[in-house]
Formats: C-alpha cells, structure tokens, sequence
C-alpha cells in the first residue's frame, strides 16, 4: 500500500520526492529523510540547466564577528529599520491592512548556531491588527515578534558541502581582503 501510494504520488506529480515508510512512530521516525534544505534544491535546479561549458558564479556573504553582523542589520542610521519596517507599509498598501509602523521597532541578531542573521519586528504594545483582504485579525502581545528575514552567513565548507550536493565542483574560491564576502566559481562535477 505504502509502495502504491508513493508511485501514485510521483506520477501525478512530477518532481515531488516520496519516501514511504512503514513503521512505528516510537521508533521508526529516523527512517524519514530530513528535508532538504531550499538552498541546495535550488542549486541542484541550476546544476540541470548547466552544460559541458557551464559555470556558476556565486557570491556568499561570509560568517564574521557577530557584532559586527548585527552592526550591519542594525545600524545606526536606522537604514535597515526602515527597510524592515517598510513591509508593513506594504501590507497595509496591498492587504488593505492597518498595521501603526509606530506599534513595532526593528530587531536584528546574529544566530551563532545556524549561522544566519534574524530581522524581526517587535511590539511595543499589545494591540489588534485588521487584515481586510484577507478577513484576518491579528492579536499583539507587548514584546511579540514578527521575523520578516533570515539571513544566512556561510564557510567556506559549507559553500562546498552544498554545491557538492548539487552536482558542482568547486574551481575557485575568491574573497576579499578581510574575508568578509566570496565568490565561488563552480562547474558540473562529472565534466572533471
């Protein structure tokens, strides 16, 4: 049945990965292959566009001093808040929605462990906001969070590690001086 089902699923839908199990939820649950991650979905799609010829140009923003991190999504300018802050503007403007830009204030920090920056927005007060295009009221508590970005930070092994899953063959690492930002030129592994 688990087999039929799995078939089924893949004819009907081209390009969907089915993996059945027949098990027990108590113990069977790390037969489940943890999803994989949109990044290297992506770059699997692009390796499938690219030919004997082919390279591929990628720039990565590197993981450097958290501060300095949450420096640039918080600066002092108040730049970045107003981006971040900018899409409730948007919503208002295409949602018919009523979010007060002076209900929320703009939070950045630097997640060590996944290696990525967080953006949110955060209320100030508790309050009530009305979606009407979508009939949809949403309750704030003070101190509630939206995030509205992630970030991601990366080393050089993981930049490698993700486009070896996709089929690509590192050719070049380039960065800048202070190590803060590179470019990486891959090509389709099975040309080497």
């Amino acid at each position: 049945m688990v087999r039929h089902t799995a078939a089924a699923l893949t004819a009907g839908y081209p390009g969907l990965e089915v993996h059945g199990v027949t098990g027990d939820f108590e113990h069977d649950l790390d037969a489940i292959p943890p999803p994989e991650p949109a990044r290297r979905r992506f770059l699997r799609e692009l390796r499938a566009r690219l030919d004997e010829h082919s390279f591929l140009l990628l720039g990565a923003d590197l993981v450097k001093d958290p501060a300095a991190l949450e420096a640039a999504y918080d600066d002092s300018e108040g730049v970045t808040a107003e981006f971040n802050l900018n899409m409730l503007r948007v919503l208002n403007r295409e949602l018919d929605a009523d979010f007060d830009l002076d209900n929320f204030e703009h939070v950045a920090f630097y997640d060590e462990q996944r290696e990525w920056i967080e953006m949110r927005l955060r209320a100030r007060r508790a309050h009530t906001v009305r979606v009407a295009a979508i009939d949809l009221d949403l309750e704030f508590d003070r101190g509630e969070e939206l995030r509205t970005e992630i970030s991601a930070k990366f080393t050089p092994e993981r930049v490698r590690a993700d486009l070896a899953a996709a089929g690509l063959e590192l050719v070049q690492w380039l960065t800048d001086p202070e190590k803060r930002f590179a470019l990486s030129l891959a090509r389709p592994a099975s040309l080497t």
